[in-house]
């Protein structure tokens, strides 16, 4: 028997606040999900090149960005109506305390951490980043050992997926990357790796 094609059945998908109501009641307690254009989404578990390397991007973003930003690491980001990820990094003007009352919705930088949600990074997750404004969203991609770079959201008629970046990058080891909102601030891509 093969698998069902949304098509094939009546689907129902989630708004983020229908899910924040859910996640309050505790009815998602322990689990390692997110939503994402309004499915749930299982999130893949951590094997130890993936938490190093999260580790490794929040370092080297709180030392770059320094203070007036919030560097976060797999919580929360309100993205859209439909959408709520846990991006592995995430950097977000303000304090902690700044999010008391609401996830926060705008971001400088959106960072994601690759080995086997490569391809999930690239086609799901970067065109809602890019419906969504997100001007500068990375992968660590700890297959090749290079940081992917995708910038200039762009609406593009006539794909499945309507939204893409239209300029990426691929910069290795080697080099070095300034984020969009410090433009003055060079990263060496190795301080990203493991």
């Amino acid at each position: 028997m093969g698998r069902l094609i949304e098509s094939e059945v009546e689907t129902r998908r989630l708004s983020r606040f229908e899910y924040d109501k859910l996640v309050e009641t505790g009815l998602f307690h322990g689990e390692r999900i997110e939503l994402l254009d309004g499915l749930l989404v299982v999130r893949e578990p951590q094997l130890t090149p993936h938490t190093t390397a999260v580790r490794l991007v929040q370092i080297a973003l709180e030392r770059a960005f320094g203070a007036g930003w919030d560097v976060r690491s797999q919580l929360p980001f309100a993205l859209d109506d439909e959408s709520e990820p846990e991006p592995d990094v995430v950097v977000v003007p303000g304090s902690p305390r700044d999010y008391l009352a609401a996830h926060p919705s705008r971001c400088a930088l959106i960072v994601e951490v690759a080995d086997s949600s490569l391809v999930f990074d690239r086609r799901k997750k970067a065109p809602l980043y890019a419906r969504a404004g997100i001007a500068d969203y990375w992968i660590v991609n700890l297959r090749a050992r290079t940081l992917e770079v995708y910038r200039r959201p762009t609406r593009r008629r006539g794909t499945t997926v309507g939204w893409v970046y239209a300029q990426t990058r691929v910069l290795r080891g080697s080099g070095s990357i300034a984020p969009l909102a410090l433009p003055a601030v060079r990263i060496p891509v190795s301080d990203l790796l493991p």
